[in-house]
C-alpha cells in the first residue's frame, strides 16, 4: 500500500506537471465502486467542468480542491495508482476512472485490486478530521508525541499503523522507524522513556523524509508495486534496513533479520538491536 512518502511523491509530480488550474472537461467511470456511494451520472456531472485549484496530501489521501465548493479525495489503498497521461494513450483494463483535462491529457485511476476509492465531497473534514497528526508537520512536536504515547497501552506497531493516532505511516516505514529507534514492535507505548520517545519521534521523521527525497519505495515490478504519477519507480528500496530483508544481515550489528507477525501484520526486526 502506498504510504505517506509515495502519496506525497504523486502530489509533487502532479504539481510539477502544472495540473493545477487545469479544467476537467470529461469524466469516464468504468468501475462504479471506485467512486463510492455516489451515482456515476451524478459524479460525472459534478466533476465535469471543475477547475483544479490545488492538489495536496493529508495522511494517505490525495486531495483535489476545486474552484467550486467540491473536493475530490483519492485513496489508493492496496494497489491504486494515479497516472497523468496523454489522452491518446490506449486505455488499460485496470484504469477504472479517467478524468479528461483541457490540455489533451488525462488523470487515470489505475487499480488492479479495485480497493481504491475516489470520494467527491463538499465536506472533506468529515473524513480527514478523524485522522491523527501529520508526522512531518512543524506543528507536530516531540513533546506532543510524548503526551500521545503516555496514555496508550498498546503495542507500538499496531498503534503507529492506526491512522487516527498518527497519519500516513504504513508497514514499511513503521518497521524502518522502529529499527532506527532500536525499539521492539511489541513494546507497550506507555512504557517508553522520554529518551526513547524522542528517538522514535526523530526516527519516524527521518525515514519518512528519506522516502520522499527518494520519491517513494518500489519493491519490484509487480502490477501493485508503487509508481509515481509520471510512471517512475521510487528509489528508496536501497535505503531499507529491515523491511523485507529476512535472513539478511542487520546493517548495524550483523545479526540476521527476522520476520515476525505483530497485530496480524508481517513485521521485520533485528532481534539484537530491537530486544523485547
Amino acid at each position: 500500500m502506498p504510504e505517506l512518502p509515495e502519496v506525497q511523491t504523486i502530489v509533487n509530480d502532479l504539481v510539477a506537471s502544472n495540473v493545477i488550474n487545469r479544467t476537467i472537461v470529461g469524466v469516464e467511470v468504468f468501475w462504479p465502486k471506485t467512486i463510492g456511494d455516489m451515482k456515476t451520472e451524478t459524479f460525472r456531472k459534478k466533476v465535469s467542468g471543475q477547475t483544479i485549484q490545488n492538489i495536496r496530501r493529508r495522511a494517505k489521501y490525495i486531495i483535489f480542491d476545486f474552484a467550486a465548493q467540491w473536493h475530490l479525495l483519492v485513496h489508493l489503498r492496496m494497489s491504486g495508482r494515479l497516472y497523468l497521461t496523454p489522452n491518446s494513450l490506449k486505455q488499460d483494463k485496470h484504469e477504472h476512472v479517467i478524468l479528461h483535462l483541457n490540455d489533451n491529457s488525462d488523470l487515470r485511476f489505475h487499480d488492479t485490486r479495485k480497493f481504491g476509492r475516489m470520494i467527491l465531497t463538499e465536506n472533506p473534514e468529515s473524513i480527514l478530521g478523524k485522522l491523527g497528526p501529520e508526522p512531518l508537520s512543524n506543528d507536530f512536536s516531540a513533546e506532543q508525541f510524548k503526551t500521545m504515547l503516555k496514555s496508550r497501552h498498546r503495542q507500538l506497531k499496531p498503534l503507529l499503523l492506526d491512522q487516527t493516532f498518527i497519519a500516513g505511516l504504513g508497514n514499511i516505514y513503521v518497521d524502518e522507524a522502529l529499527w532506527e529507534a532500536r525499539l521492539h514492535p511489541q513494546r507497550i507505548a506507555s512504557s517508553l522513556s522520554s529518551k526513547k520517545v524522542n528517538d522514535l519521534y526523530h526516527s519516524i521523521r527521518k525515514v519518512l523524509q528519506q522516502g520522499i527525497d527518494n520519491q517513494g519505495t518500489s519493491l519490484g515490478d509487480g502490477k501493485s508495486n508503487f509508481v509515481s504519477a509520471k510512471r517512475r519507480q521510487g528509489s528508496n528500496a536501497k535505503n531499507l534496513m529491515v523491511f523485507r530483508r529476512t535472513n539478511r544481515e542487520c546493517p548495524r550489528c550483523g545479526s540476521m533479520i527476522k520476520r515476525i507477525v505483530v497485530g496480524q501484520r508481517s513485521t521485520h526486526i533485528c532481534p539484537r538491536c530491537q530486544k523485547r
